[in-house]
């Protein structure tokens, strides 16, 4: 997926609001080396120099990167692939937040961690649980059939049970596994909607004519706001999985 970070960072800030409870579970080290894996437009790496000098912020987006160093130019940020980090036994910590699900390799993805992290470093992270944006996700597989054309899910959502095995399999020892129900806001009012919809299904998107795009949208808003509008605002369904798991 392509990344517009100027967007992200304007739209869709309530991604890294949300992650700051997650770090509570990053214990106070000012000696510990931290990775913030997926670290968007650094708004959470910031947070984490609370907890150590030592941070380095890693996305595969050039574009979040670019974002990142103009708006936290003190930090170390890199283009990496979780799948493919260039470091061994190098991080206390790796903290992640609304990363992975993403992440299709998922044995890969957490065989790199293991190898990143020192003996007894630990795994930070939380990500869309089983069930995650699921009347979002039906309401636009609908409309694109109405198209003639196919959601390709480009989400892996896992149960508790699913994740926990593969976190043991990967030779990490999980402390916590859990999931729970976060309904979210979104920003922008009535707008809320289709600002999510641009930028999370954007290469769904990206191929219809304008038109297209816009009837997508606005058939959308037809068929969610009994369950998801407030009144006020867009509420998405989001359900979270949070991890924390020890090498």
């Amino acid at each position: 997926m392509e990344w517009n970070a100027d967007f992200y960072e304007d739209k869709h800030g309530f991604v890294a609001d949300y992650g700051k409870d997650l770090l509570s579970h990053v214990p106070d080290n000012p000696g510990q080396a931290i990775l913030d894996l997926g670290c968007g437009t650094g708004a959470l790496t910031q947070e984490l120099l609370a907890k150590s000098a030592h941070v380095v912020g890693a996305d595969a987006s050039p574009d979040m990167v670019r974002k990142a160093r103009m708006l936290h130019p003190d930090i170390d940020f890199r283009v990496v692939d979780a799948c493919r980090m260039p470091w061994s036994n190098r991080f206390d910590v790796v903290f992640s937040n609304a990363v992975f699900h993403w992440i299709s390799d998922q044995k890969a993805l957490l065989e790199n961690i293991f190898r990143v992290l020192k003996p007894q470093g630990r795994l930070v992270c939380e990500f869309g649980a089983v069930r995650n944006i699921h009347r979002i996700q039906q309401a636009f597989q609908s409309s694109l059939s109405r198209q003639k054309r196919h959601h390709e899910n480009p989400f892996y959502f896992p149960t508790v049970e699913e994740y926990r095995k593969l976190v043991e399999q990967a030779g990490l020892h999980p402390e916590l596994v859990m999931d729970y129900d976060r309904p979210t806001p979104l920003k922008d009012g009535e707008n809320g909607l289709r600002n999510w919809v641009r930028q999370f299904f954007a290469s769904d998107l990206s191929p219809l004519p304008g038109a297209g795009r816009i009837r997508i949208l606005e058939e959308m808003e037809s068929a969610l706001p009994d369950e998801l509008w407030d009144g006020t605002q867009w509420v998405a369904d989001y359900r979270r999985i949070r991890v924390i798991a020890v090498k």
